[in-house]
């Protein structure tokens, strides 16, 4: 078993195409047929099966196709970590992040990353929080941004945090100065399993549960049904400040606010770059 064996299995359990997975990897489907004999004979598993024209894995073959996107990720972190030991003159930092964060405080490190740091390379994900720590337990990625309240559940060992701001959180609606108790029986636009639990904690805490008719993760999308007058939302001010739909009220929810967090995976030290940054991201978010 060797990392080409690896790779291979890994391009064709994300295609689940001998075909798809040659293209990727710039092999000629023979070639890639002969890595997955010779790692079935290494392994002695049945790995793929043929389903009419096509292959599928089997339960041995899905088991090892998840450790090797796991031993792909860590190989690649490892190389990048090694390559920012040289110095900050070059090496690759990887980025995923939710959306209000990449169309608002990303934008602004991005720019100055490379003004103070031109010799590094910068990788952006759009991924939400979730979905970004599994990419940054799987090494695909260096640092995760993500955002959790005082409800959500703690994240697992090995998972280090830096606070980088407190987002308010504000009650949107197409009339102004309104209250959340003023909308017990409307509408709500309910957005990703995160931002829909901040709304029925807020809710909840102000006596109610709100009726969830639409689920949106597109705050723009949001805002524009609730200017439609087809609902209400809770929306962070991140949201707002990368875009303010027409007719749209915000009126901010006292003591109400989601954390955004920096996170990394691992012992410490970060490599020099992720380190670097992390505190462009944290200076810039101090000065908004």
């Amino acid at each position: 078993m060797n990392l080409t064996h690896l790779k291979v299995l890994d391009a064709v359990a994300r295609h689940g195409s001998v075909t798809e997975a040659a293209k990727e990897l710039n092999y000629s489907q023979p070639s890639v047929s002969h890595h997955l004999g010779r790692l079935e004979s290494a392994t002695g598993a049945k790995l793929v099966q043929r389903v009419g024209r096509g292959i599928r894995l089997t339960p041995e073959g899905e088991l090892l196709a998840g450790r090797a996107t796991e031993i792909l990720g860590r190989v690649d972190a490892a190389s990048v970590e090694l390559a920012a030991r040289v110095g900050l003159s070059a090496g690759r930092v990887r980025l995923a992040g939710f959306q209000t964060v990449l169309s608002t405080l990303v934008p602004k490190a991005a720019a100055e990353l490379s003004r103070s740091h031109p010799g590094i390379e910068l990788n952006l994900v759009d991924a939400h929080p979730d979905e970004g720590l599994k990419m940054l337990r799987s090494g695909h990625v260096d640092i995760a941004l993500i955002f959790r309240d005082t409800d959500t559940r703690l994240e697992e060992e090995g998972v280090r945090l830096t606070h980088l701001l407190d987002d308010p959180l504000y009650l949107v609606s197409d009339r102004p100065r309104q209250r959340l108790e003023d909308h017990r029986d409307s509408a709500w636009v309910g957005g990703c399993d995160r931002c829909r639990a901040a709304t029925v904690n807020a809710c909840e805490r102000a006596g109610f549960s709100p009726r969830i008719a639409y689920a949106c993760d597109d705050t723009v999308v949001t805002q524009s049904l609730v200017s439609a007058g087809m609902g209400v939302a809770i929306i962070n001010g991140l949201a707002l400040h990368a875009h303010r739909a027409p007719g749209v009220h915000a009126t901010q929810l006292t003591g109400s606010a989601r954390q955004i967090y920096a996170a990394t995976y691992g012992d410490p030290p970060d490599p020099p770059a992720t380190t670097a940054l992390i505190e462009i991201l944290a200076s810039l978010a101090s000065a908004s």
